[in-house]
Order: C-alpha cells, then structure tokens, then sequence
C-alpha cells in the first residue's frame, strides 16, 4: 500500500524532558503476555500522521510467523519523487548497537571476553577507570560522556561539520574524556554512544579485523541478510535506497537531504545500512536464540531501568506497552532516518518501522505508536491518550530521541 504524497515541513523544536532517575539494580521483565492481532489501519494511520507532521515518507514491515505485511506512504526522493517502497534501504543508526552487542556476546560464548573485566584489561590505558567493565558500557552504565551532545548542539552545522570527517575510534573517546563522567561505573542508567565505540575497540582488538568483517561473518551472512552492510568510510547507500532528510532547528525552514555521509561520528554506534526485512530478520533469530548461548542471551536480558516503561539489558532495549506485551529491540536515529525495530519474547513477530526524517520529536513520538499497533492491536485507551498527545504536539515523557543527541531532537 502506497500514497504518493508529498507534505511540506514547518516544525517546532521540543525541549528537552530527562528520563528520571532509576536504580541500576537489574529487574526481571513482566509476565510475557501473548501480543493481540495486529491493528494494521491503526498502523498505516500512524505512517500517515508522521507524514502530516513532515516526514517524506514513512513505512513499516511486520512478520507475524507466516504472514508479512508492507505499508509504504510517502516518497524516498524528494527531488524525484520516487515511491518509497518496502525493499528500499536506509541507515538503521542505533540499532547498530544491537549488532554490536552481538558481537560482544558471541566472544563471551567463545572464552575470549568477560563481561565482568574492566574494559582496561582488553584496551590498556583507554579509560581513566579501570572499574568501568563491558557490562557496564553495553548498558549505559559506564559513565563516560555522549560526545554527540556538544558535537550536534546545533543540528545542521553540526552535521556538515562532521558529514564527510573520517573520526578513529580514539578520536571519538578523547572527545567524550574532555567531560566529567555522569554517573560513577555501574550507576544508573546514563545513553551514550561513547560506550558504543569503546564496543568497536573491543571487537576489532579482540578478533584482528573491522567490526565490518565481523558483523559480515558472524551475522549477515549466517542470517542470509541481503541488504545489511557497513560501508564506513564511504558515504553513499547501496542498492535502491531511500533518502533521508534532516529537520533543522529553526521552524519553516528547508528540509536538508542528509542521505550522503560517512557516519563515522557513530561507526560502531550507529553506522549501519539495513531494511526492514533484515533487521525483523537479525532481532527474531536473535529473541529465538539463533545468535548466542541461553546464556548470553539470558545476560542480554538483564533489565535495568531506563524511563518510564522502558529498560536496558545488553545493548537490547524493551519496551512494555500499554496492553502487558513487552517487545525487545532498539531505536535508531541518525541524521535522516528515524528507526523503530522491535519484536516479541519469542521472535515470532517483528516489526521495523521507518520515517525518513529525524530531528523532530513530533515524528518521532509518533513513530512509537507504530508498536502499539504492531503488538497491542485495536488502541486501548493509553495507546488513544498517546495519539491524542502526539497530534496536539504534547512531548510524550516516556520516550526520547535519545540515540543521536540534539538539543532539538531530543524530548
């Protein structure tokens, strides 16, 4: 299903609302409760209201065991006007860290990695505390600053400042040292993409080759992925691809196609290029068990708070929703491209949604209804106070652009 339409942008940026503070105590998840049928006129009216609120096209994919439904609205070329359509590529942006995480995991299932080491046993020297662990950076607990913050403070110049930089890893990490840390090692929950590049360094110190060779042997190829690939350094998508737009920051002001960029202000974090069918793909093998040990999977699984009615395990977020299912995956925001992917306790359901704009918070609270739809079906009456909220431009407290910091982007 597909509308052509095109609609202008005229946005207001949101302040920001910070997530509370949580116990870093690790929580058991909620009772799995078996996800409703879909509401999928729910979920094409959610694609539409993100257009309404200036995304140029907005899509979605859901596996739901045999069954494959496609929604495309919108167009992924402004200039061209071409279609969006479901096999399009696009970058995934956090849900990178998901990749990422695997990677991690699979090591620890091979003996080479312990969750509990100080990062500065595998990378002497990098961090100024040898108390930080690899647990505590694949969950946020780290300490060490987001480096985005200040580097997109301002949210065009920003981005051509860095769109065609090649950063090393180490560059990155001595932007995020310049801060105080947030929290001490194994506090609360604290997002930061600085974790996801000291992720990076551990893979590649430990296997000898890219976190690119690595994801491409241990993920895409096993899963058959077709369309998932990470091109870093160069900046252009492969394949038939939508593009993606950056909102700037001041209101009634022209849409910036942020499509071509390196992303090596993310690499490890961030960097990856996917579709809807590989990455429903990579999270239901990975909730099935396909990826890693039970046991990698269960330490994956160790909840701890982040926001209200969300949690961070391992590089893997859930999500509870409003009718008891919890759902488990990432966001991802890079500079165009606003991602929801998530599926269900046992992969059996999936769902990837995509609008190709980011930098507004009225899309992307939006887009998180799209789960809603996805797991929950017919709107319940949360689900209806959440779209009510959204088209009255309410900042919803329970959800933040968190992945790509930005005063702008963030609510």
């Amino acid at each position: 299903m597909r509308s052509g339409t095109v609609v202008g942008v005229a946005l207001l940026s949101l302040l920001a609302v910070p997530v509370p503070a949580a116990s870093a105590e690790p929580r058991p998840a909620p009772t799995a409760v078996a996800p409703p049928k879909p509401d999928l006129t729910g979920l094409r009216s959610v694609l539409r209201s993100a257009m309404e609120q200036g995304a140029p096209g907005a899509m979605a994919r859901l596996d739901d065991r045999d069954t494959v439904h496609r929604l495309t609205l919108g167009v992924a070329d402004r200039r061209t006007k071409r279609a969006l359509d479901a096999g399009d590529r696009f970058r995934i942006g956090s849900v990178t860290k998901v990749f990422s995480a695997v990677v991690l995991l699979q090591l620890v299932d091979e003996g080479k990695l312990s969750l509990d080491a100080p990062v500065n046993r595998y990378l002497p020297g990098l961090l100024p505390d040898s108390k930080i662990t690899v647990r505590h950076v694949l969950s946020h607990r780290s300490g060490l600053y987001d480096y985005t913050e200040d580097m997109f403070a301002d949210t065009v110049s920003g981005f051509e400042a860095v769109r065609a930089k090649v950063f090393t890893y180490r560059q990155l990490i001595d932007r995020s040292l310049r801060h105080a840390r947030t929290t001490a090692p194994g506090g609360d929950y604290s997002y930061s993409n600085t974790n996801f590049v000291v992720a990076g360094m551990l893979i590649e110190k430990l296997t000898g080759h890219s976190v690119g060779t690595e994801y491409q042997k241990r993920i895409v190829e096993p899963l058959k992925l077709r369309d998932t690939f990470y091109v870093h350094p160069d900046t252009a998508i492969p394949g038939v691809h939508t593009r993606g737009y950056l909102t700037p920051d001041a209101p009634a002001t022209t849409l910036v196609d942020a499509t071509r960029q390196t992303v090596s202000w993310a690499q490890s974090a961030g960097a990856l290029v996917s579709s809807t069918r590989d990455v429903n793909t990579f999270l239901s093998a990975l909730l099935r068990g396909r990826l890693t040990s039970a046991e990698a999977l269960t330490q994956m699984r160790r909840w701890i708070p982040a926001g209200t009615r969300q949690a961070y395990g391992l590089g893997l977020r859930r999500r509870d929703l409003s009718c008891g299912v919890s759902v488990y995956g990432h966001t991802g925001a890079v500079q165009g491209y606003y991602t929801y992917a998530f599926t269900s306790k046992d992969g059996r359901r999936s769902l990837t949604a995509l609008a190709n704009t980011s930098n507004s918070a009225r899309v992307h609270n939006t887009m998180l209804r799209t789960l809603e739809s996805a797991f929950c079906g017919t709107a319940t009456g949360t689900a209806r106070a959440t779209a009510t909220g959204a088209r009255r431009g309410v900042v919803l407290p329970y959800e933040r652009a968190e992945d790509l910091a930005s005063a702008a982007a963030r609510n």
